[in-house]
């Protein structure tokens, strides 16, 4: 019997950081720091990207310059265990 895989969404994350050199996605789906996903600046100074995600409950945050930074537009948030708040994403 062949396994069912699942479905995947694809999701578009969007940091608002006109000034930075580099900002990346990192969170749960990226096994945090080991395997961060590297946004890409557009003119207006908004970093994107678009990946695939399982359904389910996704915790994630952005990395500026090697500073971590919340996502303004997220609503849906957790504390960490370091005295901040992880990010929601609820994929259907």
């Amino acid at each position: 019997m062949a396994k069912k895989s699942k479905s995947t969404h694809e999701q578009t994350f969007a940091c608002r950081a006109p000034a930075a050199l580099s900002v990346q996605l990192v969170g749960d789906f990226t096994h945090w720091q080991k395997t961060p996903v590297n946004l890409h600046k557009d003119a207006d100074g908004v970093w994107r990207c678009s990946l695939k995600l399982e359904p389910g409950t996704h915790h994630y945050r952005f990395f500026v310059d090697g500073q971590w930074q919340d996502d303004p537009e997220c609503t849906l948030r957790l504390p960490n265990p370091f005295g901040s708040e992880n990010m929601i994403r609820e994929v259907a």
